[in-house]
């Protein structure tokens, strides 16, 4: 009995990373295979050749992206960006999920951001309880005359579903600032601290 106990972690330890690789796979081709609806009936590959290609969606995707940034990047391409911006601030509702969207895509994306490019460890959620949060930037607007001193913007995520958290501003004093990259640390987060990054091991809260 324990050589089949032996065999059969054995067999998952190899077969659940796959299978859960091939399942998100699927999932984001699939998803990215949704972008051929937009173009006509009679140009889709199903049409064309008869014969479903899976993955294709993804190609078009990102030539979609490539071609929007080509056109985006020259004179002309921002001004008609510009004036699209214009266009959508003035019309109600609408204007405010874009400007909120594209603010934080912005911040997100832009090379020059700071956004989730450090993994800090803070008291979470009470004093000498530890937890990785990441560095979203710095509180601003009417928010900073409320707090005296150096305080950063810091998201909190949840485990095993970092897409989900905690927004909190907290002094910087009491964020130690990581060696970990920001993927490794997400890694410690998903894998509920299974997964150890070696940055992690020399890094002691103070």
């Amino acid at each position: 009995m324990s050589a089949l106990r032996k065999w059969f972690v054995a067999g998952l330890l190899v077969i659940v990373p796959v299978a859960i690789t091939i399942g998100v796979l699927q999932w984001i081709i699939g998803t990215l295979d949704q972008t051929l609806l937009i173009l006509p009936e009679a140009w889709q590959p199903d049409r064309l050749i008869g014969v479903h290609i899976p993955g294709f969606g993804v190609l078009l995707t990102l030539g979609i992206l490539l071609v929007t940034g080509a056109v985006v990047s020259n004179f002309l391409g921002k001004k008609l960006v510009r004036w699209g911006d214009q266009l959508v601030s003035r019309i109600p509702v609408v204007r405010s999920i874009y400007s909120s969207v594209k603010q934080v895509s912005d911040t997100l994306f832009s090379p020059g951001g700071n956004a989730f490019r450090t993994a800090v460890l803070v008291q979470w959620p009470r004093p000498d309880v530890w937890t990785i949060a990441f560095v979203t930037g710095a509180p601003g607007g009417e928010v900073v005359e409320h707090l005296k001193g150096d305080y950063v913007s810091v998201y909190v995520p949840t485990t095993p579903n970092p897409t989900g958290g905690y927004f909190v501003m907290l002094p910087r004093r009491d964020c130690i600032e990581l060696r970990m990259s920001v993927d490794d640390a997400l890694k410690y987060v998903i894998s509920m601290g299974v997964v150890v990054p070696h940055a992690a091991l020399h890094t002691n809260p103070r």
